[in-house]
């Protein structure tokens, strides 16, 4: 059977070994020319059917792995006491770091993910990970939860009714190691971003305080995730801009403007704008004489201008000096 193209010039096709591989090759095929309908040869069907085969094969694979890893998570941690003890509890502990890596790597798959949670995964991770005493094992398992709860609605309402969003938003907000903090954002960012049971969760644990103190924090890692996450939160839900409003939001992300400039600030600017836009509230609060915005606008579009790289940033104190102020751009700032 010709495996070529037209005239079989073309070199030929490798078939798929996996069932993305396959479904890749359905899409290839149904944007192709429409060829003249033949009769599957039994050399075609029998490929097909071993293909099928292998990729479910493959994906069983990944539920045994899945299964295996949740055995160590689920076993009890050795005690400590003598050397040999120790050592076994090191050695205990690398294996569940390693269980849970493999674990995040697997639940990038969606359906991996849902399985996960058919299996308990996500019950272990909130019951026991979540606040386990080492903080290796917490970030991964923040990370964990996050990852399989991206896009899975199901996902987040399982980690939802089992109290992870509790959980994160106290790690966020006291947990003394800088990877957990971050990994507990990036959770609760999988659990509120187009879940309305999440937001409604992270809003009656006062979700944009501890917003807030994480943007006030001394890690700039977890300051620029803090102000991405606000400023999308802001622009998924307008609605929440009174009860922002209403929290000194526009007094506090202008404190924080007014700190030593850096990167952060792009982010604090922009999530500044879509606090304002559409809303005659915010920009009343942000004309507040005290405040003193205008001027310090005005002051960091100079500093701004003409530096490539804080393009971003500038954009954002001339849209907020438009919107609060009425006022153009400098007639020497750049063309954009």
């Amino acid at each position: 059977m010709a495996e070529g193209g037209a005239g079989g010039n073309q070199p030929p096709r490798e078939h798929p070994h996996s069932l993305q591989g396959l479904l890749q090759m359905a899409v290839t095929a149904g944007s192709a020319e429409p060829a003249s309908l033949e009769p599957m040869s039994e050399e075609r069907r029998q490929w097909l059917q071993e293909v099928m085969v292998e990729a479910f094969r493959g994906q069983q694979n990944e539920i045994e792995q899945m299964k295996e890893c949740l055995r160590v998570l689920e076993a009890e941690t050795p005690r400590t006491g003598s050397q040999e003890s120790l050592e076994e509890t090191l050695s205990d502990r690398t294996n569940r770091e390693e269980a849970l890596d493999l674990l995040a790597e697997l639940c990038e798959n969606l359906d991996n993910a849902a399985d996960f949670c058919k299996l308990e995964g996500m019950r272990l991770l909130a019951h026991r990970y979540l606040e386990h005493e080492e903080g290796e094992l917490r970030w991964r398992a923040a990370h964990l939860v996050g990852t399989c709860a991206q896009n899975v609605p199901k996902v987040q309402e399982q980690a939802l009714a089992l109290g992870c969003m509790r959980k994160l938003l106290r790690l966020l907000d006291h947990d003394p190691s800088e990877a957990v903090r971050i990994k507990a954002l990036f959770a609760i960012s999988c659990l509120v971003r187009a879940q309305e049971a999440g937001l409604l969760q992270f809003l009656r644990l006062d979700g944009f305080s501890v917003l807030m103190r994480a943007m006030q924090s001394n890690v700039q890692k977890l300051k620029v995730k803090s102000a991405f996450l606000l400023q999308n939160l802001l622009v998924d839900h307008p609605e929440q801009k009174e009860t922002l409003c209403s929290m000194g939001m526009v007094q506090q992300l202008v404190a924080l403007i007014r700190t030593e400039h850096s990167t952060f600030h792009e982010h604090v600017l922009g999530a500044l704008c879509s606090l304002v836009t559409d809303f005659p509230q915010g920009v009343q609060e942000c004309q507040q004489p005290d405040l003193a915005l205008e001027e310090l606008l005005k002051e960091r579009c100079q500093l701004l201008k003409e530096q490539e790289e804080f393009q971003e940033e500038l954009d954002f104190c001339e849209t907020l000096l438009r919107l609060c102020f009425q006022s153009q751009p400098d007639e020497n700032s750049m063309d954009r």
